[in-house]
């Protein structure tokens, strides 16, 4: 017997919760389109994902520190990965759809630009329209990423709206999307702790006591903790909720990062950020200049959504690696000899 989409659609009416987020309910597509015989349409939209060379690109672009130097350090996409474990697991204990919630895990970083937080930084410096890597991953999905076919994405409502509103203060519609929101920051705080702990930049004899208490003294203690209180707190709620305590110790764990790592000479010093400030401001202004040399598929949008919005899209979709190269391309001299 095959087990087509109608019957994974029944069985989610039987076994999700009355507040997860039914496939055959959705509020659609922009573009309306034929449904497919054998997957829901989250599972087409988490497919569709999986196989964009957004979500491939993310393989080389730094979560934090440098991946180049240490081949162990989380990258983009690892973060990426391990934001849909914990929200698949969150999902599937309080019956929700995890179908949905790995679609919305695996896009809502797509936007992010090459060197980390620092590119995005940048970025929001010198284009007028500022930056947010939220709003781009939108825009990846929505315009940028074309399926193999040539077509937009045209993902459904519910996973444009929780890739847009994983971070800010608007909380996605669906609790899956929800689960994404709380999911990432559960995830980036306690890897970036084991990134910084293997780089030497913090001891755990500084981490905040009173957190480590609460949470755990392990990287897999202390998420198994969010997620089981996560879990116990929202079950048979129409929101997602966690305990004051546990709220509390993550924020303050949050802020210890912000002070002691994010912020610290110790991981990127004054003279490596102006490298990448000039990277970023040195691309952005050469293809102001020259958009003859933007990607023919680039330059074709042009006239739609304007130069500069182009041009912070093409920056964007950079890796480490290729930013570096396409910088170095414009600034070193290329020095030849001509046959005689």
């Amino acid at each position: 017997m095959i087990y087509e989409r109608k019957k994974v659609e029944e069985e989610e009416e039987r076994r999700l919760s009355a507040y997860g987020a039914k496939a055959s309910q959705s509020r659609g597509r922009k573009i309306p389109e034929e449904k497919c015989r054998l997957r829901t349409e989250y599972q087409k939209d988490r497919d569709r994902i999986i196989h964009s060379s957004a979500l491939r690109r993310l393989m080389h672009k730094t979560q934090v520190f440098i991946a180049s130097e240490e081949e162990h350090f989380r990258t983009r996409l690892t973060h990426t990965m391990e934001v849909s474990q914990i929200s698949r697991t969150i999902s599937r204990a309080l019956g929700l759809n995890e179908d949905l919630t790995e679609a919305i895990a695996l896009g809502h970083d797509l936007g992010h630009t090459p060197y980390g937080h620092s590119g995005e930084r940048f970025l929001r410096e010198i284009h007028p329209g500022g930056f947010h890597h939220n709003v781009q991953s939108l825009r990846v999905v929505e315009v940028l990423e074309k399926t193999s076919s040539g077509r937009p994405l045209n993902l459904t409502e519910e996973v444009r709206d929780g890739i847009l509103h994983h971070t800010g203060k608007q909380l996605p519609f669906t609790l899956e999307g929800q689960v994404v929101k709380i999911s990432d920051r559960i995830a980036y705080i306690n890897h970036d702790i084991d990134d910084a702990l293997r780089a030497g930049v913090i001891s755990f004899s500084d981490l905040p006591k009173d957190c480590i208490r609460i949470l755990g003294t392990t990287h897999g203690a202390r998420i198994n903790t969010l997620v089981t209180d996560m879990v116990e707190n929202s079950q048979d709620r129409p929101f997602i909720a966690m305990s004051r305590e546990k709220l509390e110790a993550m924020d303050r764990l949050r802020a210890f990062m912000f002070e002691n790592v994010y912020h610290a000479e110790a991981v990127i010093n004054r003279e490596e950020m102006e490298k990448i400030r000039n990277i970023i401001f040195s691309l952005y202004e050469y293809y102001l200049a020259h958009p003859e040399k933007l990607p023919p598929g680039l330059f074709c949008m042009i006239d739609q959504w304007g130069l500069h919005e182009v041009v912070k899209d093409h920056i964007a979709s950079m890796t480490d690696r290729t930013a570096l190269r396409a910088y170095e391309e414009i600034t070193i001299p290329r020095f030849g000899f001509e046959r005689g």
